[in-house]
């Protein structure tokens, strides 16, 4: 089979594979969460990976908890990482658990200790970590390190029946103490916790450590290209080793190869530090609309053909870097564009009155829906004397540059006529409440006469009728932190303004909306319809992305740099 220039480094391993003679269909593949909390963007990566390789190779993907630790592990979490998964469109072939596992590894854990590769060792915690100082001097070996193979089976098996208190006692593998790779310095494979597990209840209390569950859990389930990423590196051979004590030669050894996991700017995926943030009511919960969970993401309306085309943009590599969050709004926005239906919806008002127009004349302009998809059709809008239009499209006195209402300026309301704006009243504090103007009643848009003076028009403001407005809430999603990577003293880097409550209002259409519906509020950004228990679910409009592409403004100035 010829290996194409496209593929990705990982796609030309596999094909190699197949062109020395591995047999296409033993490939198989596996996503292997950990239940102790929700999945991530950094996830969507390695998920969007393993499962696509699956439909281009037809081999089936398996979902496999490695829940080796009781402390933290939760149904709640099994249960969200599913249905993350098939928001994403992906289906997985077999559902496991390493628990299913636990008798089998085990019985290989005792297989390693009658071959005299593992030992019981009652040094404290933190003795062992000194023992095994650092990359460039030698451990030092355990007391235990040389018990006879008699005691360290009795031990293990008092461990496995609770004899031992929790911290007295490990299982360490017997391998090299001067390694150079600290993996392999006599890795602890089992430990003592008295802890109820979420499946096995309180069946066992020792249990196996995420490093001697993981590879044999991808050989058990004979599993070909065992695929993580790059912080797993310097496990792999220590996976090896463990590999090398059970495997069978005529079954399948996974490959395990690396990539560099997603790190996206301005945002944290440790499970550690959103539970932390979650502690101190930073955040509401792990699916809080301003961190970058997948429940997250999806409450604030990101939708999952836009993440998968984030993912497919920036492709697969081993080489580590941080992608600018930008560049995932542009993919959002990209797809929203074409999904969602236009409104007009006022964040801030400022009272507009037209001086010429009749107060007692409604006049119901025509607007398309979504200029990109003809299909969505057109909606009738309320124009009226009285109107609100954003507060910072109207300054008293024009500036340079600023191109919207001013007094003695003309612009265009959206899909109605050009206005001039004459004259302003203020309240005792100074405070510009209303804007009076006038309107050329010949301009309305659509008519062809109009079309000369619509080019010297530089600026169209969005716009509601007073009388036909219809309040509703709106979240305003911000950066959770003020600067770009955050690795300690979060505190210290949040935001006070990474979530705005606000009152808007929309034009009358909007009474339609429902949950789960996406919009375009025109000129402002693109909005998520979800829903509250906390107030009887009322509707809340929640800011999933703004107008603004900052990720071309980023690209052209790259460009410029290159020129």
């Amino acid at each position: 089979m010829i290996i194409k220039s496209h593929l990705h480094f990982i796609e030309k391993i596999i094909e190699e594979d197949i062109k020395n003679g591995f047999s296409s269909e033993k490939i198989r593949f596996r996503f292997p969460p950990e239940p102790n909390g929700y999945l991530h963007i950094g996830h969507v990566k390695a998920i969007y990976l393993n499962f696509e390789l699956g439909k281009k190779y037809n081999a089936p993907v398996n979902l496999r908890f490695d829940d080796t630790n009781p402390i933290g592990e939760k149904i709640k979490f099994t249960d969200s990482i599913k249905k993350d998964i098939k928001f994403l469109g992906f289906k997985w072939d077999q559902e496991y658990y390493a628990s299913d596992y636990f008798q089998q590894l085990y019985e290989w854990a005792i297989e390693l200790v009658k071959n005299n590769k593992a030992y019981v060792d009652n040094l404290p915690k933190a003795i062992i970590q000194f023992q095994r100082k650092n990359p460039f001097e030698s451990g030092i070996n355990s007391n235990y390190r040389n018990r006879s193979i008699n005691e360290n089976l009795y031990l293990f098996e008092k461990m496995k029946k609770g004899f031992f208190e929790e911290g007295t006692c490990v299982l360490r593998a017997k391998i090299d103490m001067s390694s150079s790779n600290m993996n392999m310095r006599d890795p602890i494979m089992y430990r003592i916790l008295k802890k109820k597990h979420h499946r096995t209840k309180h069946k066992w209390c020792i249990y196996p450590t995420y490093d001697w569950t993981h590879g044999l859990c991808d050989y058990i389930e004979q599993i070909s290209h065992s695929l993580c990423t790059l912080e797993f590196e310097n496990r792999r051979p220590l996976y090896n080793w463990y590999l090398d004590q059970v495997c069978e030669k005529n079954k399948i050894r996974p490959k395990q190869i690396e990539f560099s996991r997603l790190n996206l700017s301005y945002s944290i995926t440790s499970k550690r530090k959103i539970q932390y943030l979650i502690n101190k009511k930073i955040i509401q919960s792990w699916e809080d609309p301003r961190i970058f969970t997948i429940s997250g993401l999806r409450h604030r309306g990101y939708t999952s053909i836009g993440i998968k085309n984030f993912i497919q943009e920036i492709g697969i590599s081993k080489r580590n870097n941080i992608i600018d969050t930008s560049l995932l709004e542009f993919k959002i926005r990209e797809h929203l564009n074409k999904i969602s239906p236009r409104v007009m919806v006022v964040l801030d008002p400022i009272k507009l009155i037209i001086d010429n127009y009749s107060s007692n004349k409604i006049e119901w302009v025509d607007s398309e829906n979504n200029p990109e998809n003809p299909r969505f059709g057109h909606r009738k809008i309320p124009f009226s004397k009285y109107l609100y239009i954003e507060k910072n499209d109207f300054l008293e006195k024009k500036r340079k540059e600023f191109f919207r209402l001013s007094i003695g300026c003309e612009v265009r309301l959206k899909n109605a006529y050009i206005i001039q704006a004459n004259s302003i009243i203020k309240d005792s504090n100074g405070k510009i409440i209303e804007v009076h103007c006038t309107y050329d009643p010949k301009s309305k848009s659509g008519k062809k006469e109009n079309i000369k003076k619509k080019g010297k028009i530089k600026s169209t403001l969005h716009w509601v009728s007073i009388k036909h407005s219809i309040p509703i809430n709106i979240y305003i999603y911000n950066s959770l932190f003020l600067i770009e990577k955050t690795d300690k003293n979060l505190n210290q880097y949040i935001n006070p303004k990474s979530i705005e409550k606000i009152i808007g209002y929309a034009e009358p259409s909007i009474h339609k909306a429902k949950k789960g519906d996406h919009f375009q509020f025109q000129r402002i950004g693109y909005f998520y319809v979800g829903t509250t228990k906390k107030y009887n679910k009322k509707l809340i409009f929640h800011k999933t992305v703004s107008m603004k592409d900052q990720w071309k403004k980023i690209n052209d100035k790259n460009k410029k740099i290159e020129l």
